[in-house]
């Protein structure tokens, strides 16, 4: 078992508890999600524009009515060569144009699993988001290392908070997952005590910004 997979075990529950509350939050205020979760086991096809198109959808879909500036640019794009989809540059615009109409909260789980160079692209896309939509906010979560890098590329406007997660609550969980386990037979005593013990011991402390 890998740290990846720790780290991921622990920041998409955090992410979902985040993106639960604002989308419970949102249906009583009129207010925007849009959420993007990394995965490395796919990093390469995860590239800056579909991760900022996949926020955009979701961003407009929560409008009750879509801008015209939208979709014109879309319907221009889609009439291009090979119906290629929006370029990031023209994804940035649109998100800027989309989620000045009220307040957004954008949430993107375990950017530490970003391929280092989308990363770069993908920070500077959202700074600029920040620069000209006041209302939005954004939530990160990801490994230590990437810290400095999100407060360089965000501007400054960055607060984070370390987490970490006790060993024995996350045995108590894996107990309890192990024993929702429908397959039983599938896993023998020896393996059971394996999982128990190197879970635990590669889960590794993340943050949220």
């Amino acid at each position: 078992m890998n740290r990846g997979r720790g780290q991921a075990l622990t920041s998409r529950h955090v992410s979902s508890l985040v993106i639960d509350s604002l989308c419970d939050e949102a249906g009583e205020q009129n207010h925007t999600v849009a959420c993007f979760y990394f995965d490395f086991a796919v990093q390469k096809e995860q590239s800056p524009a579909s991760a900022m198109g996949a926020l955009l959808k979701q961003v407009v879909s929560g409008l009750e009515e879509i801008p015209e500036e939208i979709s014109q640019a879309y319907q221009k794009q889609i009439k291009g060569l090979g119906g290629r989809g929006p370029r990031l540059p023209d994804i940035v615009k649109m998100l800027q144009t989309t989620s000045s109409k009220g307040r957004t909260f954008i949430c993107i789980d375990a950017l530490d699993e970003c391929v280092p160079e989308y990363r770069v692209r993908l920070l500077d896309s959202l700074n600029k988001i920040l620069q000209n939509s006041p209302g939005t906010r954004i939530f990160v979560t990801g490994r230590p290392h990437i810290r400095p890098e999100i407060e360089k590329r965000l501007g400054g406007r960055v607060m984070s908070l370390s987490i970490g997660t006790e060993r024995g609550d996350m045995t108590r969980y894996l107990h309890s997952k192990l024993e929702e386990d429908t397959t039983p037979d599938a896993m023998d005593s020896s393996l059971k005590a394996e999982i128990l013990r190197k879970i635990p011991e590669n889960v590794s402390e993340m943050y949220v910004s």
